[in-house]
């Protein structure tokens, strides 16, 4: 049951940030169309493009890793002999969920501090600063989740992809 439910938010945060990049493309195109026809622009287009690049990339990430189809160097781990391949593998597994607490850490932090203060983000849309921090702990802690199951050989979700 945990299983699934933890496959299916991994899934729904790479579905989000598909559809929010679909959402994006068709919004700039019309916006550029728009603009050469001399129909004006929308100047909050800008901002979201701005704030649903970084969205979508701390969305998706935990699902990619899931998948084991995350962005990776592979030509060294293959060069070693299998068993020194899975030690640094391992080691860089490690890096990485120390990473991810330091960005879960920090980023709850910064969370809370924003909403403390009532910082405001004022531009052409106004919302509270902290909602622009609050998918980088939650994001970073699913990356953390996906770097002990790789620690613990669990590997990629059973049916999601090949162990890279």
């Amino acid at each position: 049951m945990i299983g699934r439910a933890y496959r299916g938010v991994l899934h729904a945060g790479a579905v989000v940030a598909a559809l929010l990049l679909g959402a994006l493309a068709v919004l700039v195109t019309g916006d550029v169309i728009a603009r050469n026809l001399g129909l004006g622009t929308l100047p909050w287009i800008i901002e979201v493009s701005e704030y649903s690049l970084p969205l979508a990339t701390f969305l998706v990430a935990p699902w990619l890793l899931s998948r084991s189809e995350h962005v990776r160097l592979d030509t060294l781990i293959t060069a070693l002999p299998p068993a020194a391949g899975r030690v640094l593998e391992r080691i860089a597994d490690g890096v990485g969920l120390l990473i991810c607490v330091v960005f879960v850490v920090y980023g709850t932090k910064a969370i809370a501090s924003s909403a403390q203060q009532g910082s405001m983000v004022i531009k052409a849309i106004v919302f509270p600063e902290w909602w622009l921090y609050a998918p980088v702990p939650v994001c970073f802690a699913l990356l953390a989740i996906e770097f002990v199951r790789r620690m613990l050989g669990r590997g990629p979700l059973a049916g999601t992809g090949p162990r890279a």
